[in-house]
């Protein structure tokens, strides 16, 4: 159990942390420093989610870390992807008709390849093209960003820990300098993310959820973070991730989602979280500021 190395009972310590105050000092910033802000799908409220046009986007707005969302196709290929089904940001029923399916798992990278991902959001993007993995982090290093890759439902993929660390290992992103501060792996799966602490423990992760307070000591085993969504938090809730320690020794992170209004990331910022993920991360910026000397998270 990576809890605080003081001599308290899980229990007694839960109870300081749920009465922490709202000022209890962050460990990635002091002062006026806000909490890093984490372009959902790149900049996806103004260029097509997903699209290295949406990274280029976070980057022209001056935001540091991108989120995206990783897919296996049926030759094998992983590709950048939210949803499972290809058809809402994509003009797949249009290149394919016909076909039974609209999965990503049911199309191989060359058919994929040939979609348009950005017309459905607007003329100026027809023609954008969804993104390898390969590509997508291609493009975060040449802007010189950080990358929340989220592994998108593994349990329809077997094996994409494995792979997608591989696909990180060649394209130079597991070295030292990239997994100390601009590398986090997050998932909706526990036994994900554990099977990627597991075969690579240097790289920070992410639980994507709001695990039972009672159940955190579990997770500090392999999660360096836990990331819920902005409603289901509070400021005890809060309190009591940061009260333990993760795998790599150090205090538990809160990255929220998805906050896109500066009502809504004050509120978050107030209860101590460590990042906001937002789809419009200027307007989050604006509202609260950014910890500018952090690379935890």
């Amino acid at each position: 159990m990576h809890v605080r190395t003081v001599a308290v009972t899980t229990t007694a310590l839960l109870g300081v942390a749920l009465t922490a105050p709202l000022s209890h000092a962050r460990s990635t910033g002091t002062g006026d420093d806000g909490p890093t802000v984490v372009a959902h799908r790149g900049a996806s409220a103004y260029a097509p989610e997903n699209t290295l046009a949406a990274v280029d986007k976070a980057a022209e707005l001056g935001i540091r870390w991108v989120e995206n969302d990783v897919q296996r196709t049926k030759d094998g290929a992983l590709v950048v992807m939210h949803d499972e089904d290809l058809r809402r940001t994509t003009d797949v029923e249009e290149v394919f008709p016909g076909r039974s399916s609209w999965k990503v798992k049911d199309f191989t990278a060359a058919e994929i390849a040939r979609l348009d991902a950005g017309s459905w959001f607007g003329s100026r993007y027809a023609g954008a093209r969804v993104p390898t993995l390969k590509q997508y982090v291609n493009r975060v290093e040449h802007n010189h960003q950080k990358l929340l890759l989220e592994l998108k439902s593994p349990g329809v993929y077997p094996g994409i820990e494995q792979q997608t660390l591989k696909v990180l290992a060649n394209e130079g992103w597991l070295d030292r300098r990239h997994v100390t501060g601009r590398l986090v792996v997050q998932s909706f799966s526990a036994d994900s993310i554990r099977t990627v602490h597991e075969l690579k423990p240097a790289v920070k992760t992410g639980f994507l959820g709001t695990p039972l307070v009672s159940d955190l000591p579990e997770y500090a085993e392999f999660a360096d973070q836990i990331n819920p969504s902005y409603g289901s938090l509070s400021m005890s809730y809060v309190a009591s991730v940061h009260a333990f320690e993760g795998p790599h020794g150090k205090r538990m992170e809160v990255l929220t989602w998805t906050v896109d209004t500066a009502a809504a990331a004050r509120r978050v910022t107030g209860y101590g979280v460590d990042g906001i993920i937002t789809n419009k991360p200027d307007v989050v910026r604006d509202a609260v500021g950014e910890d500018t000397d952090s690379s935890a998270h």
